[in-house]
């Protein structure tokens, strides 16, 4: 056994690292857009998956709260959602997009999916199929 660790080589390293090529190469899509990977999860949570709520949006986006808070803040500013009392409890706001929130969304998703066609085009069927099997096996609870 050796007593130095060959850090590039392991696995945690290379997902990271692919995780970050493909962030920052979908971030330089999204940037013309007004938007980050953040806020346009939270437009996806909110304009695909039909979240409402700021707490369902934060588990959905795989962020906190805080973060939640503002990046609502933000699309609210740039009028991409808006932020609407719930008729049964006026304590409550809904989230909703706008037309524009919609526009902006829609043009996000293409290029998401253009980003990840461009990385699964680095790879046959098979090899993406595997890949997607091993990460999925990764990824798993042990007690699951």
């Amino acid at each position: 056994m050796s007593d130095t660790h060959d850090f590039r080589a392991s696995i945690g390293f290379q997902a990271a690292q692919i995780a970050r090529v493909s962030e920052r190469r979908f971030e330089q899509k999204l940037t013309p857009l007004g938007l980050t990977r953040v806020l346009w999860s939270v437009l996806l949570a909110a304009g695909q998956e039909g979240l409402e709520q700021p707490s369902q949006i934060a588990l959905f986006a795989g962020i906190d709260r805080t973060a939640t808070s503002r990046a609502l803040r933000r699309l609210e500013a740039t009028g991409m959602v808006t932020r609407q009392g719930m008729e049964d409890d006026k304590r409550h706001r809904k989230v909703v997009l706008t037309d524009k929130g919609r526009e902006q969304l829609a043009i996000a998703n293409r290029a998401a999916d253009e980003n990840a066609k461009y990385f699964a085009s680095k790879l046959s069927w098979y090899e993406a199929n595997i890949l997607g099997d091993i990460l999925q096996k990764l990824t798993k609870p042990e007690n699951g």
